[in-house]
């Protein structure tokens, strides 16, 4: 691409708006004048130069969809529901080139192909091939999945740096909403660092999304973003509506997130995720910012420093506020997990905390959540537990005195998780303090009662297992399926 053309695309934001707005509304008002006269020719010249400008606006949209298209794919699952019997599901994905391994890949959401064998799995081409994945790789924690493929001819798209993109910047979304595949929509970054979101039954603990209002509808969900520059910026994944149908306000993850946990899904088969060592107060308010002394509602206010862990040994404390991390300034306790998230396992990294009225600053070293949770670095276990060699778990049976200290309800029955096997099938899904409280919609609230359920369902592939989890004071249930 040119200079002349990238400095078009650069400033293709600003004059859009003057060419669909102000252009538009000056052919309707200067085409017939008041004396019912037409336009001048010197209103004429102008009205052209106008349409000039939109149809270079138009090529070089043309442009971007073309160039990327052709990696833009088209999905259909199918899974059985034991409440529901056979299910399908259906979206979109983008191919992308691995970088850790070698090859083609298709990056979608996760609850696309949930629970669907690599059989009932269905890629459509853009040139109408149709082919099933070698391999999937999921992370719950994002929603996202990477399918390892296996074609030919195929140019694959490129990331972008979500880093770089800006409230007002235009974008295309790319994919089959309602199965119309090769569907482009146009729109405009609306908002940053949306999280908090409630998407549905789905736990997606990393949430940092771009708002759009380019259309995004049903079948949309794990198809690409793409900025004026027809490099991928983000993942389509949610929309807010009160319909079931597009209303302007959709969710993308962004490219950075979710180029780093494909890289980490090929490199690891999981998502090794660094760790602080903290619980942090999802309730964190002005009323709590005024005690603390703090000028208003930021950062993340520590309510928990789990022992040997990189927490504490930078000192951290209760009712600490972590206002930076590495030089970032903390939003809330959500920010500030993804923030921990996307840093390198073993990064020392320096923050600045709010404590007793003033800011101080502390250093620490990142280490890697899954070892500190198998080794006898993780925080209080109660007991040794019982393997379950099935399921790669050692659980414990869940008491009233660990609920109480753990932030479950009393009433809470079932097994706490106490150590998750790097090669079980459950590592990216589930992890130690959880609570395994049904599995096949049987209540398994003693070890017991988990090995005679899963003797009984020998013979089953896939098992729907119900599990706890707590966020500061709140105790949020979730389902999963065990692929045995």
């Amino acid at each position: 691409m040119s200079n002349r053309t990238n400095w078009w695309i650069g400033g293709i934001a600003l004059s859009t708006g003057l060419v669909l707005g102000i252009g538009w509304m000056s052919w309707s008002s200067q085409a017939v004048h008041a004396d019912g006269s037409g336009p001048s020719e010197r209103e004429l010249a102008e009205l052209s130069r106008e349409s000039v400008q939109l149809q270079q606006v138009s090529r070089v949209l043309s442009h971007i969809a073309n160039t990327v298209t052709p990696a833009v794919v088209h999905i259909q699952s199918e899974r059985t529901s034991p409440s529901r019997g056979r299910v399908e599901e259906t979206g979109s994905g983008v191919i992308i080139a691995g970088i850790a391994k070698p090859g083609l890949f298709v990056v979608t959401n996760r609850h696309v192909i949930d629970g669907a064998e690599l059989g009932d799995i269905f890629i459509q081409l853009d040139d109408g091939r149709e082919i099933h994945p070698l391999e999937v790789l999921s992370d719950a924690a994002t929603d996202l999945a990477v399918l390892r493929i296996n074609v030919t001819g195929i140019t694959p798209a490129k990331w972008g740096d979500s880093n770089e993109v800006d409230i007002g910047h235009l974008v295309l979304a790319m994919g089959s909403p309602f199965g119309l595949s090769r569907s482009v929509t146009l729109g405009i970054i609306s908002a940053k660092g949306r999280r908090q979101l409630k998407l549905g039954s789905a736990d997606v603990l990393n949430q940092d999304f771009l708002q759009t209002d380019a259309a995004i509808n049903p079948g949309n969900s794990g198809g690409p973003l793409v900025d004026l520059q027809g490099r991928i910026i983000g993942i389509n994944t949610a929309i807010a509506s009160s319909s079931g149908g597009n209303e302007g306000i959709g969710f993308s993850i962004p490219c950075n997130l979710a180029q780093r946990v494909m890289e980490q899904l090929l490199e690891h088969g999981v998502v090794r995720r660094a760790y602080l060592g903290v619980r942090l107060d999802p309730q964190f308010d002005a009323a709590a910012a005024a005690q603390l002394k703090l000028d208003r509602v930021r950062g993340a206010r520590v309510t928990q420093v789990y022992p040997n862990t990189p927490a504490a040994k930078a000192q951290l404390q209760n009712d600490d506020v972590v206002l930076t991390f590495d030089g970032i300034a903390v939003q809330d306790e959500n920010h500030l997990i993804n923030l921990v998230s996307l840093t390198p396992i073993g990064r020392q990294v320096r923050l600045s905390v709010w404590r007793g009225g003033k800011a101080i600053a502390l250093t620490l070293t990142l280490a890697d959540r899954n070892d500190l949770q198998q080794s006898s670095e993780a925080p209080f276990e109660p007991g040794m537990g019982a393997p379950i060699r099935k399921m790669g778990l050692t659980v414990h049976p869940l008491d009233e005195e660990l609920a109480n200290q753990l932030g479950y309800s009393p009433e809470t029955k079932g097994l706490l998780i106490l150590k998750v096997d790097h090669a079980s099938q459950l590592s990216s899904q589930v992890q130690v303090y959880d609570v395994l409280e049904e599995v096949a919609r049987k209540p398994v609230a003693t070890v017991n009662d988990l090995e005679e359920t899963l003797e009984e369902l020998s013979d089953s592939q896939s098992l729907l297992i119900r599990v706890s989890r707590t966020a500061g004071q709140s105790q949020r249930p979730h389902v999963i399926i065990w692929h045995k």
